[in-house]
């Protein structure tokens, strides 16, 4: 299937310290949770046949990032997505069956006072990312393949290759495996047009309720450089998931500065950042 005909959904604050590092818990400060780590809301950033919204156009890219005029605080978001298939009951998600995961990077512009976290995700054509590179997955729960892979992520400058993202065990998602697909699930039915968030089941209505769904599940900590330091024309962002029983971080930072993150067990996203 093609992958325009996928909608696009992400999860805010599923990684304990992101968004406090991005400058975006105050987005969040009137959504309840039931726990501290539970993570804010979904949001989209892709949704097909949604015509009459900028939503409809397809944002990701698997080589570039298209920098939008006028912008200054552009940040990679080092992430995992998975793609899932959807079995809908009476127009309600009844569940959801990941198939693949990738490397993914949710890039964002920093918009203070932007009314919905998807104003500041959806740009254009190339304002994301997804490596071609799609891992089967042989289940989404404890002691499956994914839990051994982590998320590393890099910034190459003028020949330099900066890390961007701390390198970070995919197991560290405050939701993760059937506890992050059920609330999912439930957010999809029942999350409501209020504050940053938006009416997803309305959203899933526009786009004809589709047959699959690419969720990005939430952005790593950034290292001091990758928090103080945003993309500029000529950047190369990186970013990689792979299997940590094969590779270490230090490993995987020498094949992202010599350019040769090629290798069994790993999914690599490069993109360079290209100025209107």
């Amino acid at each position: 299937m093609e992958l325009t005909q996928l909608i696009g959904f992400g999860v805010a604050g599923n990684f304990a310290g992101h968004l406090e590092q991005a400058g975006e818990a105050s987005d969040f400060v009137n959504v309840k949770v039931k726990d501290t780590i539970q993570p804010k809301a979904i949001f989209p950033f892709y949704v097909p046949h949604h015509s009459d919204s900028f939503l409809s156009v397809y944002p990701v890219s698997h080589d570039r990032i298209q920098f939008p005029k006028g912008a200054d605080n552009l940040q990679i978001e080092p992430e995992v997505c998975l793609i899932c298939d959807v079995e809908y009951e009476n127009n309600q998600v009844k569940a959801l069956v990941p198939r693949e995961f990738a490397a993914f990077n949710d890039c964002s512009i920093r918009r203070p006072g932007a009314r919905k976290i998807s104003e500041k995700k959806n740009w254009g054509a190339a304002s994301k990312g997804m490596s071609l590179q799609r891992l089967a997955l042989d289940k989404f729960s404890a002691g499956g393949e994914l839990d051994h892979y982590h998320i590393a992520s890099f910034l190459r400058r003028n020949n330099v290759c900066h890390a961007y993202g701390l390198d970070s065990p995919a197991i560290e998602y405050s939701y993760f495996h059937e506890t992050l697909l059920d609330w999912v699930i439930e957010k999809m039915n029942n999350q409501k047009d209020e504050g940053p968030a938006e009416d997803i089941a309305a959203l899933l209505a526009k786009a004809k309720y589709p047959q699959r769904v690419i969720i990005s599940i939430g952005a790593t900590r950034y290292t001091p450089f990758g928090e103080q330091n945003f993309l500029q024309p000529g950047d190369e962002s990186i970013v990689v998931v792979y299997d940590a029983r094969r590779y270490n971080a230090d490993q995987i930072k020498q094949m992202a500065s010599s350019g040769e993150l090629i290798g069994e067990g790993m999914s690599v996203l490069c993109q360079r950042v290209v100025a209107e």
